[in-house]
């Protein structure tokens, strides 16, 4: 089937909901490294996988248009089948938009008070509005940031594409693209699954995907670790330590975005290198040990309130954006927040 990427070409099958630029940025949001299941279909317009469904998503002026695609069906030539288009079923998906957006955050607000208790957060965010941090499916994010490490974001979505295509229900074919849903617990715990995985080309991380699969099934499971959302950050980045391949970075990347845990800051060489440089954070050594990595959140905590990982977000996208950089640089800010030289060690 072919994208319809423009509500005008077929209104019925799209929607909307009210969302002026200063609250989202599709184009910034869905490249800064948060998330790794989303493409550009056509200039402006959004394609991936959401809920177990396939979505394209576009903004224009005040308003975030969205279509969702239906299940599949055979196309006769014996060579897949292709999602046919259906009109989205209301409220049911705007709530999962505005749940993944976080759309009931006031952004506006919250720049202005970033800014007025830090002028460098001042002087960057006007450049870069609407950075809002999404909130994600648990086990998708957790398997999904343990392949970060020593990686970069484009190798990192082709990744996460293999792991989708290899262990994932297949959900439609759009422009001539299997789409796949995000794999189970279960599809990852097969005893040939880290095999399977070196296959594909995640060479050291296969054993800790695979592994945190099985310890997710075999403990916590899928509702367990989504049940983290209500304990304290504290206790939530404890169990997520306790994880195969899971050091102190992942775990804070998985409680902001993915289990409501605003105040965490995720932390890489990167960051680091922005608190020390930029903030003049006095910090505990040369190295990004764990108590330095707990020094900077503090430290960040401090300056911007109880949101402070979402300022974070902020800066961090401002950093991989930054047109001005020497290629080199723009290469270091592209990696994401795997980028630290962790060899087989967690991150």
């Amino acid at each position: 089937m072919k994208l319809r990427d423009t509500p005008s070409a077929c209104p019925s099958l799209w929607r909307c909901l009210p969302c002026p630029p200063g609250e989202l940025r599709l184009d910034l949001v869905l490249t800064s490294g948060q998330t790794f299941r989303w493409w550009e279909s056509s200039p402006g317009a959004w394609t991936g996988v959401l809920g177990g469904r396939v979505w394209t998503l576009r903004q224009e002026r005040e308003r975030l248009w969205y279509t969702v695609y239906g299940p599949e069906e055979g196309d006769g030539d014996g060579d897949g089948s292709l999602a046919q288009a259906a009109a989205p079923d209301g409220a049911e998906t705007e709530q999962i938009l505005r749940d993944y957006f976080q759309l009931d955050v006031g952004l506006p607000a919250l720049y202005r008070a970033w800014g007025a208790a830090d002028p460098l957060f001042r002087k960057v965010a006007n450049d870069f509005p609407g950075v809002r941090v999404l909130r994600q499916d648990p086990v998708e994010c957790l398997l999904s940031f343990i392949c970060t490490s020593n990686n970069h974001i484009s190798r990192i979505t082709a990744m996460i594409e293999r792991l989708c295509q290899a262990f994932g229900r297949r959900l439609c074919c759009l422009d001539a693209r299997p789409v796949h849903a995000f794999p189970s617990v279960s599809a990852l715990t097969g005893a040939d699954a880290e095999a399977r995985l070196r296959a594909l080309g995640f060479g050291y991380r296969a054993k800790f995907v695979s592994g945190t699969a099985r310890a997710i099934a075999e403990g916590l499971g899928a509702e367990g670790l989504r049940q983290l959302r209500t304990v304290p950050y504290t206790e939530a980045r404890r169990v997520l330590c306790a994880l195969p391949g899971v050091g102190t970075k992942v775990a804070d990347c998985v409680c902001l975005m993915a289990l409501d845990k605003a105040e965490a800051v995720p932390v890489d060489t990167h960051v680091w290198r922005i608190a020390r440089e930029r903030y003049g954070a006095v910090l505990a050594g040369k190295s990004l040990t764990p108590r330095a990595h707990q020094e900077i959140g503090d430290f960040f905590r401090g300056l911007w309130g109880p949101r402070a990982g979402w300022a974070q977000a902020v800066l961090f996208c401002a950093d991989l954006r930054k047109g001005q950089q020497p290629a080199g640089s723009r290469d270091q800010a592209r990696r994401s927040r795997g980028q630290d030289s962790c060899g087989d060690k967690p991150c």
